[in-house]
């Protein structure tokens, strides 16, 4: 018998459980959040507390509901610098389209679904139009967009703010859609949390069953060689766009509904905020590699860290260092992580 014929296709070969788990893009997240959990529940007796975890995750849901979407962007070799104030402006449609026309509020809130995706599309067709790196395209989105959010506002309402739409038909439901809060076991738990859960298994659904997840990750790990093995790779790219969009219209909304009014000039650096989240949760700069469980990780790290410093009541000011030193660590660490996964194949 010759050597060819001992030959054995390397996908049939049984892979241990230790090198499956290596091969995981977000175990160093999970190790990660791990510790950071143990050290404030050392340190601050109430993180631990029911009401304290609830303060937790309704912290990392806010900025996991975004981390998700980006995260599959960056699998995609993609960046979306115009994602923070994408979510603002999702909120100031909604808001002042119900307003000047006094409107059904839901009227406002489809209105604004549309703009919002079309502001994908935007980002999407343009980078697949032009050739230009996302950077550059979605930084250009993101200084229109910060002039037009505070343009118009100025322009229509006179202030940096919206008018209130409390009192306006529709509120209430759209508030228990976006805004409500969900009581177990006497501790309030917000409905942006059941979002957060909803997308990362939709996301994880799609990149691990789904072709189109097939696509993500192969127009990732290089967009010519995808295009010649027949993805389709402006549609994907569209889509992913199109997708961090969908998830900045439903974080618009719930910053609308929680507190009636928008300040036209938030969301400007929360797209790094989103980044974090997912290069802490294994996603590489590069392109290729992640996952959107690990997207939801880093979230929560971030969302630990944030309330963790304040139940230690300690300065707030070095949140920024924390956060600074989790990335370089994180990176590090899925770095090594990623090199031992090779290593044993």
């Amino acid at each position: 018998m010759t050597a060819t014929a001992l030959t054995v296709d390397e996908r049939l070969l049984r892979t241990s459980p230790l090198r499956r788990l290596l091969g995981r893009p977000e175990l160093g997240s999970v190790v990660g959040a791990l510790a950071v959990f143990l050290f404030f529940a050392l340190v601050a007796d109430s993180f631990v507390r029911a009401a304290g975890l609830s303060t937790v995750l309704y912290a990392a849901s806010t900025i996991g509901v975004m981390a998700v979407p980006v995260a599959l962007l960056m699998i995609g070799g993609e960046f979306d610098l115009s994602a923070g104030v994408m979510v603002t402006s999702s909120a100031l449609i909604s808001s002042m389209f119900s307003y000047q026309m006094t409107a059904n509020v839901w009227v406002g809130v489809g209105v604004s679904l549309l703009v919002t995706l079309a502001v994908g599309f935007f980002n999407g067709f343009m980078l697949t139009r032009t050739g230009l790196p996302s950077f550059i395209i979605t930084l250009g989105t993101f200084l229109m967009l910060t002039g037009t959010n505070l343009g118009f506002t100025k322009l229509i309402s006179g202030t940096v703010s919206t008018k209130t739409i409390a009192d306006m038909e529709g509120f209430a439901s759209a508030r228990a859609v976006f805004a409500s809060a969900l009581t177990v076991g006497g501790v309030d738990f917000k409905i942006t949390i059941l979002w957060w859960l909803g997308l990362v298994a939709l996301a994880s659904w799609i990149l691990l069953r789904t072709r189109v997840g097939n696509w993500i990750f192969a127009v990732g790990g290089g967009k010519d060689a995808a295009r010649a093995v027949g993805v389709p790779v402006d549609r994907t790219r569209i889509g992913l766009y199109m997708g961090v969009s969908l998830a900045a219209w439903i974080a618009g909304q719930h910053l609308l509904f929680s507190f009636d009014v928008v300040q036209s000039g938030e969301g400007v650096g929360k797209e790094l905020t989103y980044i974090i989240a997912a290069v802490i949760g294994g996603c590489l700069i590069t392109g290729g590699y992640g996952s959107a469980i690990g997207s939801a990780v880093g979230a929560l790290i971030f969302g630990m860290t944030d309330k963790g410093i304040v139940f230690a009541e300690w300065n707030p000011d070095w949140f920024k260092f924390f956060l600074g030193a989790m990335l370089l660590l994180a990176t590090l660490l899925n770095a090594w992580v990623r090199k031992r996964a090779e290593a044993t194949k």
